[in-house]
C-alpha cells in the first residue's frame, strides 16, 4: 500500500505554548527548534533532530480534557517508554506533571497530566 503522506508533527492545543513546550523539552530531552511566543504567532515546535516533531499551538478558547471523563475526552495522548516507572514518575512530577487520579495498570503504565491537562503515559515493557 502506498502512503498518501508522511508524519511530520503531533500538535497540541494549549493556552501557553512556551510553558507546554518547555515541559516536554525537559521531559523528553528534545530541543525547541521554533519559538513563536508572541500573541500573533502562538506556535512552538520541539524536535529530537529526526523527522518527527511535536508542535504546540495557542488556543485562546482552550478547554482541557478531563481524563477519563467521556464528557471531556482526552482527544489524544502520548505513550512514552521509560526504563524505571518510579524514577520517571518522580522526574515527571518535578517538571510539573500531575499524576492522574485513575491508574488502570500502574505496574505497566502510569497516567499523568501535563501543564495544560493533556494526559500522557509513562510505560514499561
Amino acid at each position: 500500500m502506498t502512503s498518501i503522506g508522511r508524519m511530520r508533527s503531533v500538535v497540541l492545543d494549549c493556552p501557553d505554548t512556551q510553558v507546554l513546550a518547555e515541559f516536554y523539552r525537559d521531559l523528553l530531552g528534545w530541543e525547541i527548534i521554533y519559538a513563536g511566543y508572541d500573541e500573533e504567532d502562538g506556535w512552538t515546535v520541539l524536535s529530537d533532530g529526526g523527522p518527527i516533531r511535536i508542535g504546540f499551538q495557542r488556543a485562546a478558547d482552550y478547554r482541557p480534557p478531563r481524563w477519563p471523563d467521556p464528557e471531556h475526552p482526552q482527544q489524544f495522548h502520548l505513550d512514552l517508554m521509560v526504563d524505571d516507572l518510579d524514577v520517571a514518575e518522580n522526574q515527571a512530577l518535578e517538571l510539573g506533571a500531575r499524576k492522574a487520579d485513575v491508574q488502570p495498570s500502574p505496574d505497566s503504565f502510569r497516567v499523568f497530566l501535563d501543564p495544560a491537562d493533556h494526559p500522557f503515559c509513562l510505560c514499561v515493557d
